[in-house]
């Protein structure tokens, strides 16, 4: 688990990040690589959350991917119309060409006036997939960063990073979006009226099978039953439930594994998909269950999917949001 904050992520020069996308592309290379970038172990804070007594009862979670965060402000303003408290977001870029190099968990956090953490997923060596080039303003990534975040309008305690298991397969694998890094999760506790809850913003692996997932579940619960026993805890995020398993996402060990260790799921209605066609992902026709909460220690009163949609129909995402009411510790 990694602890160290800092107020700025370093940033590998331009001349490391070419000499990292010469690398073999090994295993063994990747994590000798990783473990010498300082921004890979550690994690950005700031943000600036109102002052005042801990969050009260019931308190509105938002998880959302937000598929690089193209439109910063008006994510804070979509993410501000659900009232959420607390928010949980994942695909941030921070210094992307894509995103014209803003640090994106950082804007929609000041425009929205909440603390926040934020973990590099991974480093991009390349400027993205070929929509994604349409949208660059520049021929190079100022930093390179894409990630998860938390945000709340509390102080963010103790806060944390957790590495998933995987394969490396972003690395490893040929394919117009090579990166270095694994999939994460990035946490931290927030007071409450009754004492405090964890909060865990994550993503698990897209490209690899639901017993992958399954295992970066079980390895996320094992590292949060150690760090805060007996603590509430509430993990939101993209599941990525049913990739590679035909759409299915009952077929998700994930949640029988949850369910043992005293999580209940919350994702909205049970037949509501989660993602749409986007100005990035262009697939009409594809539709997906991936966007859910998990819970232990804690009243949820409702949990339900707000459109990603924009007033003028713009989608500011590929993902819609979930939203989820927490009425108490239990």
């Amino acid at each position: 688990m990694i602890r160290e904050t800092v107020s700025d992520l370093k940033v590998p020069s331009f001349e490391e990040r070419t000499a990292i996308a010469g690398l073999e592309r090994t295993i063994g290379a990747h994590d000798t690589c990783m473990a010498s970038i300082p921004a890979m172990n550690s994690i950005e804070v700031g943000g600036e959350p109102p002052e005042g007594p801990p969050l009260a009862f019931p308190i509105r979670v938002a998880a959302w991917n937000l598929e690089r965060c193209l439109f910063p402000d008006d994510s804070a303003d979509h993410i501000r119309s659900a009232g959420a408290d607390i928010v949980l977001l994942s695909e941030m870029d921070h210094g992307m060409a894509r995103t014209g190099q803003r640090n994106t968990t950082a804007d929609v956090a000041g425009a929205l006036g909440m603390a926040y953490a934020y973990g590099v997923e991974f480093v991009e060596l390349g400027l993205g997939s070929d929509t994604e080039r349409e949208f660059c303003t520049d021929d190079v990534n100022a930093r390179g960063f894409h990630g998860n975040g938390l945000m709340a309008r509390a102080a963010l305690d103790a806060p944390f990073m957790l590495r998933l298991a995987g394969e490396r397969l972003w690395f490893t694998r040929d394919g117009d979006q090579p990166r270095l890094g694994e999939r994460m999760a990035i946490g931290a506790t927030v007071a409450t009226e009754t004492g405090p809850i964890a909060v865990v913003s994550t993503h698990l692996e897209s490209a690899t099978t639901a017993h992958c997932r399954e295992r970066q579940v079980v390895g996320l619960l094992d590292v949060l039953d150690a760090a805060f026993p007996g603590l509430p805890v509430l993990i939101g995020g993209d599941l990525n439930t049913g990739n590679h398993a035909g759409g299915d996402f009952e077929a998700e060990g994930l949640f029988a594994r949850a369910a043992e260790r005293g999580y209940a799921r919350h994702g909205g209605p049970i037949d509501a998909m989660t993602t749409r066609p986007s100005l990035i992902t262009r697939w009409p026709d594809r539709a997906m269950k991936l966007d859910w909460f998990l819970s232990r220690g804690l009243s949820i009163g409702e949990s339900r999917i707000v459109s990603s949609l924009d007033a003028a129909g713009r989608p500011l995402s590929d993902h819609d949001m979930i939203v989820c009411r927490i009425e108490g510790r239990i």
